[in-house]
Order: C-alpha cells, then structure tokens, then sequence
C-alpha cells in the first residue's frame, strides 16, 4: 500500500454526507481540507479521534480548515454517528472504497490475528489550490487533533 505523498494534487471526489448530499472537494477550493479516513463509525478509536476534532472545530475553522471524515460506512450510519457524538463537520460515505483506493490508504490490514482490506487511519491536509500540503501517519486517535494543530501552528 502506498499513499499519496505531500506535494501531490488531491484526487477531487464527490462523496455523499450524512444527508445523502454530494460534497466535493473542488468546491472547497480556497479553503484548507483536512480529510480524515477512519474505519468504522461508533467504533472506540473512531470515537475517540471525531471528539478530538470536534472539540478543535474553532481552532480549526480560525485557521481555514474544514473537516472531512471519509469511512466505507454506508450513509445511513453517519447521521446515528454525528448525533450521538454531536460532532459539528461532516462525514462521507465511501462504501466502495474508491476514494480510499484514490488516495491509497485501501489495503491489508491485521487486527486480533485476522487479516484483511480496509482504511488505513491516515489523513491529509489539502491546501487552498487543491494539493497535499501534509500527511498525518503518526498519531494516535487520542492525540490525532493536537498533531494536526500543530502542524498548522
């Protein structure tokens, strides 16, 4: 599995959100994306990394940045997710996992001694042109917010 390096241009998307909208990430040209993949919806580390960010939202938001979390969860799960955890960004539903395939986080995985495909927990920083700007592979789902305001600082 490789990924996609900072200083490439972002694969544009268009994905639905958790109200069956299509956002694309052409028509944030101008802003800062951070897109984050995470596997699972209500899972213990996705929980914990999307309360991160929502608690970062201002920080996020006075530095430009908007939040996208791309998952292969199908769309009727995001709405349950954001709710519960009332997280104020959006998610995306990427069931056939072309976008994750786009930005080469799709792959093997290991988890209690199974192996299989799924997303990787990487996300990437998108500037205003549309190119990565940085890649966030070391983190864990408790700190992931803070390594991201600090690269922004």
């Amino acid at each position: 599995m490789q990924y996609l390096a900072a200083g490439t241009p972002a694969p544009n998307f268009s994905l639905p959100d958790q109200n069956g909208n299509l956002v694309s990430l052409s028509d944030l040209t101008g802003k800062k994306v951070l897109v984050y993949f995470y596997p699972k919806a209500m899972t213990p580390g996705c929980t914990v990394q999307a309360q991160g960010l929502r608690d970062s939202q201002a920080a996020l938001a006075a530095k430009n940045v908007v939040v996208l979390g791309i998952s292969p969860d199908p769309v009727k799960r995001l709405p349950k997710f954001i709710e519960k955890e009332q997280l104020n960004f959006s998610l995306l539903s990427d069931e056939d996992h072309s976008v994750a395939d786009a930005f080469g986080v799709w792959g093997p995985k290991k988890f209690m001694g199974k192996e299989f495909d799924g997303i990787h927990r990487i996300s990437f920083l998108i500037d205003e042109q549309g190119n990565i700007a940085k890649v966030f592979d070391q983190f864990t789902t408790k700190n992931h917010h803070e390594v991201v305001l600090a690269a922004l600082a």
